[in-house]
C-alpha cells in the first residue's frame, strides 16, 4: 500500500497558516468595532492558531528529510516538539485572555456596532470550521499528530468563538456588560483543556509509549490468525513517533523449519502489519520454540 510522505503534508501547514492570517485580521476588525473583550479573546487565539501552524509547518519540513547516520529511525519525533509547542502557546494565551477579562470585570465598557461584529466574527469561525475538517480528515489518514493537534485547536476555536457570539449578544440586548468578560473567561477555561490535553500527547510521543489499546487489539488479532499455523508470540513492543508505528517482536517457528520457511511466515507477518500500519518500521526476531530449544 503506498502513503502519502510526510513532505507533502506541508501543503496542509500553509493552508492553516493562510486561515490563521486572515482569521486574525477578521477577528481583529471586529474586536475594534464592538470593544469586546470577548472577541478580543478571540483574535488572540487567531494569533495562537498562525503560531501553531507556523510550528507545524516547520515541524513538517524537518520529518521529510531522510534518515541519516546520525538519526538512523528518521525525524519523524519532531512532530512532537510542534504539539508541545501549540499546547504551552494553547495555555499563554489562555491566561492572557483570562487577565483582560477579569480587568473588564472592574472596568466594564459599552459594545458598539455590535451587529456588524459578531457578523465578521461569524464568517470567521465558518473558516476555522472548514479548515479544521479538512486538517482532521489529513490528520487521521496520515497519522499526523501534528495536523490532528492543528485540527483539535481550530475546533476549540470554533466552539469558542460561538461562545463568544452568544455572551456578546446577549451583553448587547440586555445591557448586562459583565456577561462579556464572564464569556471569555469561559473561553480561557476551555482552551486550558485543550492545551493540556497537546501536551500530554506530545510527552507520551517523546516518552515512547505503547500504541493505543484500540491498535493493540488489532496486532493481536492478526497475530492470532498465524497461531493455527504453528507459530508463537513473544516480546511485543511498540511505540509511535509522528506519523510511523514502530514494532519489535520475537516469532517463535517449529525448530524441524528451514530458515527459508521461517522466513517467508516473517515476510508474511510484515506484510500484514504494513497494511495495518503504512510506513511501519518493524523488527522480527526468528526463534525456534521452547519445547525444540
Amino acid at each position: 500500500m503506498k502513503t502519502s510522505t510526510p513532505a507533502n503534508l506541508t501543503r496542509y501547514a500553509w493552508l492553516a497558516s493562510g486561515a490563521a492570517v486572515l482569521t486574525m485580521l477578521i477577528k481583529t476588525v471586529a474586536w475594534q468595532m464592538t470593544g469586546s473583550v470577548g472577541l478580543l479573546s478571540d483574535a488572540m487565539e487567531s494569533f495562537v492558531n498562525l503560531a501553531g501552524s507556523l510550528m507545524a509547518l516547520w515541524m513538517l519540513s524537518l520529518t521529510a528529510r531522510p534518515a541519516d547516520s546520525d538519526h538512523a529511525f528518521g525525524h519523524d519525533k519532531a512532530e512532537y516538539f510542534s504539539s508541545g509547542f501549540e499546547g504551552v502557546f494553547i495555555l499563554l494565551a489562555a491566561v492572557s485572555i483570562g487577565y483582560a477579562a477579569i480587568e473588564r470585570f472592574f472596568n466594564p465598557q459599552l459594545l458598539g456596532s455590535v451587529t456588524m461584529g459578531l457578523g465578521v466574527s461569524i464568517f470567521a469561525s465558518i473558516i476555522n470550521f472548514l479548515v479544521a475538517r479538512i486538517l482532521s480528515r489529513a490528520g487521521r489518514r496520515h497519522r499526523s499528530i501534528i495536523l490532528e493537534a492543528d485540527a483539535q485547536h481550530l475546533m476549540t476555536d470554533v466552539w469558542s468563538s460561538i461562545g463568544v457570539i452568544v455572551g456578546v449578544g446577549l451583553a448587547s440586548e440586555t445591557g448586562i456588560l459583565w456577561l462579556d468578560p464572564a464569556v471569555a473567561l469561559v473561553v480561557a477555561i476551555g482552551i486550558v483543556r485543550t492545551g493540556w490535553i497537546l501536551m500530554q500527547r506530545s510527552i507520551a510521543g517523546l516518552m515512547d509509549a505503547s500504541l493505543p489499546p484500540d491498535q493493540l487489539e488489532q496486532i493481536s488479532t492478526l497475530l492470532e490468525s498465524f497461531r493455527c499455523q504453528g507459530l508463537a508470540f513473544h516480546t511485543l513492543q511498540t511505540r509511535q513517533a509522528g506519523h510511523r508505528s514502530f514494532f519489535n517482536l520475537h516469532v517463535h517457528v517449529p525448530g524441524d523449519w528451514t530458515v527459508r520457511k521461517g522466513h517467508d511466515y516473517l515476510d508474511a507477518i510484515e506484510t500484514k502489519l504494513l497494511e495495518l500500519f503504512p510506513g511501519a518500521c518493524i523488527t522480527l526476531h526468528m526463534e525456534p520454540t521452547p519445547d525444540d530449544d
